[in-house]
């Protein structure tokens, strides 16, 4: 079963969750239950040390004395099994953090998780970023969100060399195919989740067909559109927020020391590669700077305009290398937004070799992430007021209707590049239409996709398993004498 990385899922997953638990809407908890070892003693509400720069305490509870061994083991455990997407790793989350430790309480977990669905940025991280600083401040939160990206990470930068160094082998080539019909198949079954979801009234379906317009005829790019229509939701929904509930109690601390300091942080980098190299560090880092602000949707959702800058204007990498770059993403723990070192990888490797790789993918890794530490330890102790606000959650909503006519955009653009061997391109006036040769179309990796969908869809096998399969299937055509690639 595909799990996408998406907004209304997220939403879906929480409402599953309210009603399995009887928990209300409105229901509010901010009391954190005593770790097992302690339920029999007196709970006490801890306030967690600001233990980081610009950071000030909050009113949550956390299970008392825990240590930040107990934090790096259980965080650590949820890095490495973060397979599945974020569905997968928020349930995963649920159960440790909840249902095991318990060390939140069902609202606690739910609110958090609405607060991180409004973010830009991967919510499955975010939310265990948010999760630690609820235990231990803001050195929790650099555990929990550091653990859940650091084993991913690792992975991607031992696949990124690989394929950099073996990528142009014929059979490795060939074995590639199986991966991107499979990765077809795994967008299409996303368009269609995230359609279900979201495509609830005729004005939802209108914002998904003019964004689909718009990016695939008109090539606009993915921050004005959705800019467009978070305004649009946001004038349309009610301007009645809805009363915070007179139990919480809120403590912001110094917030503007905290976005003052982690905006240096996010942002120095950026400075300091300007400076090196301004022609290719400088616009590596400022590109993936406003990627992790308009990362609305999930990374199927900003894998349309990043491989419209990537691939079209700065010719770092082609369509292929896009697609297998997520192909192997989609094998690795953590979030798929990943991708992301990947393709700075892979830059660096064509612009300057091997340390400019390394270089680079470890500048993407951090300007992709520290701003998502920065949403958190900024808004987080703002939880329950932004949860009050409707008008957010209406933009929230048009911008997900909007990601819908993106990954559609997705979809065709992947599979015309992958079946076809010659893509070309038809102008009139501002529109400007891919069009593939149909003498040149890919039976294999048709038949490749067909494979893949029943390995995923009728046998229902886990995804990673399933790109190995068509990846050996590919592989076993080749071979055979099939000309797969």
């Amino acid at each position: 079963m595909c799990v996408v990385h998406s907004v209304p899922l997220m939403r879906v997953l929480a409402r599953c969750f309210l009603a399995f638990r009887g928990i209300g809407a409105g229901a509010v908890d901010t009391a954190v239950v005593a770790a097992p070892h302690q339920r029999n003693t007196p709970k006490r509400s801890i306030h967690p040390k600001a233990e980081g720069p610009g950071m000030a305490d909050h009113n949550a509870e956390a299970p008392a004395q825990l240590s930040l061994a107990a934090l790096i083991r259980t965080f650590g455990r949820i890095g490495l099994l973060s397979f599945g997407g974020p569905a997968a790793q928020i349930a995963l989350m649920h159960r440790t953090l909840v249902d095991e430790r318990k060390w939140l309480s069902d609202a606690a977990f739910l609110r958090a998780l609405s607060f991180c669905m409004l973010l830009p940025g991967p919510e499955a991280m975010q939310l265990a970023t948010y999760c630690g600083w609820r235990m231990r401040g803001v050195l929790g939160g650099l555990i929990a969100g550091g653990l859940f990206v650091g084993p991913g990470a690792v992975v991607i930068f031992l696949l990124a060399w690989l394929y950099a160094q073996f990528g142009q082998v014929g059979l490795v080539q060939a074995a590639f195919v199986g991966i991107k019909a499979t990765v077809i198949v795994v967008v299409v079954q996303a368009l269609a989740t995230v359609s279900r979801r979201a495509l609830k009234g005729p004005d939802n379906w209108l914002i998904a067909a003019l964004a689909f317009a718009a990016i695939f005829a008109f090539n606009l790019p993915f921050p004005l559109i959705v800019g467009v229509a978070a305004a649009y939701g946001f004038v349309r929904a009610s301007p009645n927020a809805r009363a915070p509930n007179a139990t919480r109690k809120e403590q912001h601390g110094n917030p503007a020391r905290t976005i003052a300091v982690w905006l240096a942080l996010w942002l120095g980098p950026v400075a300091v590669a300007m400076v090196i190299s301004p022609a290719f560090l400088g616009q590596v880092a400022l590109f993936f700077s406003k990627l992790a602000v308009v990362t609305f949707g999930g990374a199927y959702a900003v894998l349309a305009y990043m491989t419209q800058q990537v691939v079209t204007d700065f010719g770092w990498l082609t369509t292929a290398q896009m697609i297998d770059a997520l192909g192997l993403a989609e094998t690795t723990p953590g979030p798929l937004i990943l991708v992301t070192q990947f393709v700075g990888f892979l830059a660096g490797w064509q612009q300057a070799g091997a340390a400019m790789a390394f270089a680079t993918a470890a500048l993407t890794l951090w300007v992709t992430f520290t701003p998502c530490f920065l949403w958190i330890f900024a808004a987080a102790p703002y939880i329950d007021r932004l949860a009050d606000l409707p008008r957010l959650s209406g933009a929230l909503a048009a911008v997900t209707a909007a990601v819908v006519g993106v990954i559609a955009n997705l979809s065709v653009w992947f599979a015309v590049h992958v079946f076809f061997g010659q893509v070309g391109q038809i102008t009139a006036g501002p529109v400007v239409l891919i069009w593939p040769t149909a003498a040149s179309a890919n039976i294999w990796a048709i038949g490749l996709a067909v494979f893949s969908a029943s390995l995923l869809i009728w046998l229902r096998l886990p995804l990673p398993w399933a790109l190995l399969v068509a990846a050996l299937a590919a592989l076993g055509l080749s071979l055979a004498g099939a000309s797969v690639i």
